[in-house]
């Protein structure tokens, strides 16, 4: 087989937790303030992956209104016991500063697909939770970093264990600290493991940037000592800047039927000379091999862009335009924001997707925005819009966007006089104070009705807007304000403390009725699409496609 090209997952597909389950693999992922909670993929070859479901779908499981950015579902993990299917998630709700309030919970189902029963609270800690299935004693235990907040700055405590009582829902016994990390800190993210009589803790470490590792260790007993693997951490680029992957760390292992070891992990491709992560924290996957009852990556620590798998990347599929209409349901690559209530925010009938207007883009609370995950780093997105504006309060239209700091917005909207206008309203990186960039693009007057097609295409770091009134003589799509900087649709610009923010970019639709008032403003989109370009810009681009 030809070796395939990391990321599995591409775009914002962060924390992976993998599983097998006879020839199925499945990959489970965090998805921040994003709703539904959790994304699983699924694979046979662990090449092609399909998203199967978000299983945290209701409110009974999950409500992250008022939840900050880049706080919500941190690193889920997804385990199988031989008769159920079991995850846990941490829902974060406060992650600057020294205080982190991170409740976590686990879900089961029979079927991967659920439905997924509501949650067992267990505790609030720390976060990145994971639990593991003894199956020489039939245990389940408890594993997660614990958070001091009195160590500022180095407040990751350690890792900690105790049992997991599932017919109570609750833990029981002794808990203990079994790993306090290496001497590269903040160590988080733990997966247990047993092999050849040995209990093995693979962790993560050095938080989520360049300096970013998998630590391994083992004991000959579950509660420790745990020494730490010859080579300290068996999968990082934090020593050579120029590797093609960078901010690697955050893993879990998986076994294929033959034999093989793989590794999956958290990654970022760096683009522009500021090294932004556009695409977000996405899915890579190493090969690994077993020496001296250790675990090594195949040519690491340093990830390799090339690794052979049973699968063959299908690259058609990758490269395919996407064109989404609203017949029935909304599509599975569409998610919103924090609210487990949306039929408040969306509706689909009559062949179009209808966003209720609501706050502000960039609430923490309930805002429309239906959007899908930016995955490639050049492409074009397009959409068709009916809205009628009463005045510059109200405002649809279409969106490049990562969190309140940072966001493009190309607008219909309204003027005082109840005429109507298209708008751009952009951030251009406003942290801490959220700020329109001023003074705004000129806008450019619409006919009183009728509808409107938006689009954008993004070529690297390079963002233009376009319009066309349907309906026209002319109907082509005219350039509409200045090329924008789309590179700051990253981490890097996620308006938090260095390493703090954690999503991806994304693109899609919203609107807002800052008027509050009832009926709610109602936008109409024909259909969206999403088209990716082969496109290099620079070098760093390269690397990644």
């Amino acid at each position: 087989m030809p070796p395939i090209t990391n990321p599995i997952l591409p775009g914002f597909n962060a924390d992976p937790s993998i599983l097998r389950v006879g020839d199925d693999y499945y990959i489970a992922t965090s998805t921040f303030e994003w709703f539904p909670g959790v994304q699983i993929h699924h694979s046979t070859d662990l090449a092609n992956w399909d998203l199967v479901t978000r299983p945290l779908n209701r409110k009974s499981q999950l409500d992250m209104r008022g939840n900050p950015d880049s706080c919500g579902i941190w690193a889920p993990c997804l385990t199988h016991d031989g008769e159920k299917y079991w995850l846990v998630y941490t829902d974060v709700k406060r992650k600057d500063g020294s205080f982190k309030d991170t409740h976590n919970y686990i879900v089961s189902a029979d079927k991967i697909e659920g439905p997924w029963s509501d949650p067992w609270y267990v505790n609030s800690s720390g976060f990145d939770p994971s639990l593991f299935h003894d199956a020489d004693t039939g245990k389940k235990w408890f594993v997660n970093m614990l958070w001091d907040h009195r160590r500022r700055p180095r407040a990751f405590a350690g890792i900690r264990l105790q049992e997991w009582d599932a017919k109570a829902g609750k833990l029981i016994g002794e808990r203990k600290t079994i790993f306090y990390g290496s001497e590269l800190d903040l160590v988080e993210g733990p997966h247990l493991y047993k092999r050849n009589g040995y209990y093995y803790l693979l962790t993560a470490e050095g938080g989520t940037g360049y300096t970013h590792a998998c630590t391994l260790a083992r004991s000959k007993g579950i509660w420790g000592p745990y020494e730490i693997h010859p080579e300290t951490h068996i999968l990082t680029a934090k020593d050579d800047i120029h590797a093609a992957i960078q901010r690697s760390g955050h893993g879990d292992i998986v076994d294929t039927p033959d034999g093989k070891t793989y590794l999956v992990h958290l990654m970022g491709r760096p683009t522009t000379q500021l090294r932004r992560c556009v695409l977000g924290r996405e899915c890579g996957i190493q090969e690994c091999y077993w020496k001296d009852d250790w675990l090594y990556v195949k040519n690491g620590p340093v990830p390799s862009l090339h690794v052979e798998v049973p699968g063959t990347k299908d690259e058609e599929k990758y490269w395919a335009e996407q064109k989404y209409t609203f017949d029935k349901q909304l599509h599975k690559d569409f998610q919103w924001l924090r609210t487990p209530e949306p039929e408040r925010i969306f509706s689909i009938n009559d062949s179009q997707l209808t966003l209720y207007g609501r706050e502000s883009i960039g609430s923490w609370f309930e805002q429309a925005l239906v959007a899908r995950r930016q995955t490639h780093f050049s492409y074009d997105a397009e959409t068709v819009v009916d809205f009628n504006p009463e005045d510059e309060r109200h405002f649809a239209g279409l969106t490049a966007y990562y969190c309140r700091f940072n966001f493009f917005y190309l607008t219909v909207s309204g003027t005082e006089d109840g005429k109507r206008e298209l708008l751009l309203l952009t951030s251009e990186v406003s942290f801490p104070h959220g700020d329109l960039e001023q003074p705004l693009a000129a806008p450019v007057r619409l006919p009183d009705k009728g509808k409107v097609k938006l689009a954008l295409t993004i070529r690297g770091a390079k963002l233009q807007f376009f319009y066309a009134v349907v309906g026209e003589a002319q109907e082509e799509l005219k350039k509409i304000g200045p090329v924008y900087d789309a590179s700051i649709l990253c981490d890097e610009c996620g308006g938090h403390r260095n390493e703090g923010s954690f999503t991806g970019a994304f693109v899609g639709m919203a609107a807002s009725d800052l008027n509050g008032t009832a009926p709610v403003k109602e936008a109409k989109f024909d259909y969206f699409l999403y088209r990716p370009q082969k496109h290099v810009t620079d070098r760093y681009e390269v690397k990644g496609q």
